[in-house]
């Protein structure tokens, strides 16, 4: 065997050993968590200590066959670096030779939970940026240590040094203070109901529903029912705001994003799962600064990187390696797109040009159409079924109504557009306001849509083609010189033969 600090060896590596203990410690947990529902149900029939010794035993070989069949694979796994590729071969009756081409390994990401934490253990994904079927763009070693993990990393992403911007060393650590925008996020309402939906769930389970929702009912024996609707949603909001500060103090915490030598930018952050991705420069083609609608009210965004290679799979979507930021306030948001960007100002924070207020018109149009087909549906059930159902349409009408209109206008002054330097920047988005920056070198076509509204209007969109991040950046509703000049400028000569008119008949016979 190779000498671990050997970049070229050629000898056939294990993974560690200690990947058994992980798999029989889960397969523990496993088998505890359904052993309990599972011994509650046979204790019904039949006594205790015979139910749980039947469950004891089927969870010994449970955990007894897993691990025994992960030992075969941990013989059966080996995997080396030489000096042009990388090599993993795996499997027991069928052998399972994987590849990769060190040139074009573009990631080497590491990711431990508590316990391969405990043991000194991480996961290893390599990866060469391409989006293929079937994972064959990737290498997974699952697991080694984490010094192996460290060298591998700095080994596979070697790469001849960038020039010294001024920009080098740690760009933002943790704030404890931007734990405040968590509670504000679209994920705090969403953990509120999955936690109603888990207490329901668990309480089927255990046959108890219906004592959880008698409970449930004596403790609002004296209030309404449209309070007691009030009431039980501003607890499932509490919780979910308590589920989203744990969740986001097990997600950033820790959080360190710094640029290394050689050109790569790492993000490192997890509480009790450790995260570390890496995303070489040359990779990058811009940033996109996140507003959430209620993080944006109280002035805070998040940085997201648009990069190549960020998802490896189809099946497999890491949708947060793209993450350089949480929720911060805007000006540090800024600040740190400017040093990952490695310009003195930042294109995020340019000033936008508006667009025609025909675009306004557009948005307004939606919002009632949004509001006004519901209803008159529920006005015509009304009619035909039960009046109840014109009270509904009524009240629909007169609550939403404001609300879309405030959105539309909102969405509206929310466009923008405008080169900064060498960055492409389109801004929209109401719920979810979104700004692009977009290098205009990282830009390989453009996509000219005009509906036949948007014509009447003199209105297109505009969309940027890259081979990064989603694919494709639009700028919606820009007036159609400005949209048209805007491709031109920001790509010269890349639109501009299909900006050209063709010379008429007529034309060329006045000039002859």
């Amino acid at each position: 065997m190779s000498p671990a600090g050997d970049p070229d060896g050629e000898e056939w590596r294990r993974l560690d050993r200690r990947t058994l203990l992980v798999t029989a410690a889960v397969l523990a947990g496993v088998a505890g968590g359904a052993g309990v529902p599972v011994a509650a149900g046979l204790a019904g029939d039949r006594p205790l200590a015979q139910a749980v010794g039947w469950v004891l035993a089927g969870a010994l070989l449970l955990i007894l066959a897993g691990t025994a069949g992960d030992w075969v694979r941990w013989r059966r796994t080996r995997y080396r670096i030489g000096p042009d590729r990388v090599d993993l071969r795996t499997g027991l009756l069928l052998l399972k030779s994987r590849s990769l081409a060190r040139d074009r390994i573009r990631s080497v990401d590491l990711t431990a939970n508590p316990l391969q934490r405990v043991l000194g253990l991480t996961k290893v994904r390599i990866g060469t940026g391409e989006s293929t079927g079937g994972g064959e763009s990737t290498l997974e070693l699952e697991l080694v240590t984490r010094a192996e993990g460290e060298r591998l990393r700095r080994t596979l992403l070697a790469r001849a040094a960038v020039p010294d911007a001024g920009h080098d060393g740690v760009l933002a650590v943790l704030d404890p203070r931007w734990i405040r925008y968590a509670p504000v996020s679209f994920v705090a309402p969403a953990l509120g109901g999955a936690a109603v939906g888990a207490v329901m769930q668990v309480s089927e389970w255990f046959g108890a529903q219906a004592e959880v929702l008698d409970w449930i009912g004596d403790r609002f024996r004296d209030v309404s029912l449209p309070w007691m609707i009030v009431d039980l949603v501003l607890l499932a909001t509490l919780a979910g705001a308590v589920g989203a500060l744990g969740l986001w103090v097990e997600m950033w915490w820790n959080h360190r994003l710094e640029r290394e030598p050689g050109g790569t930018l790492r993000v490192r952050r997890g509480l009790f799962t450790s995260r570390s991705v890496t995303l070489e420069e040359r990779r990058l083609r811009g940033v996109e600064l996140v507003e959430p609608l209620g993080v944006r009210l109280f002035g805070a965004a998040r940085l997201d990187a648009v990069a190549t290679g960020l998802t490896e799979d189809d099946e497999d979507k890491h949708t947060d390696l793209k993450a350089l930021l949480p929720a911060v306030p805007r000006a540090v948001a800024d600040r740190v797109a400017a040093e990952v960007l490695r310009e003195t100002t930042a294109p995020t924070s340019a000033p936008l040009a508006a667009h025609p207020p025909a675009a306004r018109a557009r948005r307004l149009r939606w919002a009632l159409a949004a509001v006004l087909a519901p209803a008159a549906l529920l006005a015509l059930l009304g009619a035909l079924l039960t009046p109840v159902l014109l009270y509904v349409a009524a009240g629909w009408t007169v609550v939403l109504t404001p609300l879309a209109l405030l959105l539309a206008r909102d969405a509206y002054r929310s466009l923008g557009h405008a080169l900064a330097g060498g960055h492409l920047v389109g801004r929209s988005g109401t719920v979810r306001r979104s700004t692009v920056a977009l290098r205009r070198t990282g830009i390989i076509g453009w996509t000219v849509r005009q509906s036949y509204f948007q014509r009447r209007a003199g209105l297109l969109t505009l969309t940027a083609t890259t081979a990064a991040g989603e694919g494709a950046y639009a700028v919606l509703d820009v007036g159609e010189s400005a949209g048209l000049a805007l491709a031109d400028e920001a790509v010269p000569g890349l639109l501009r033969p299909f900006l050209e008119r063709p010379e008429t008949p007529r034309a060329r016979s006045t000039e002859g």
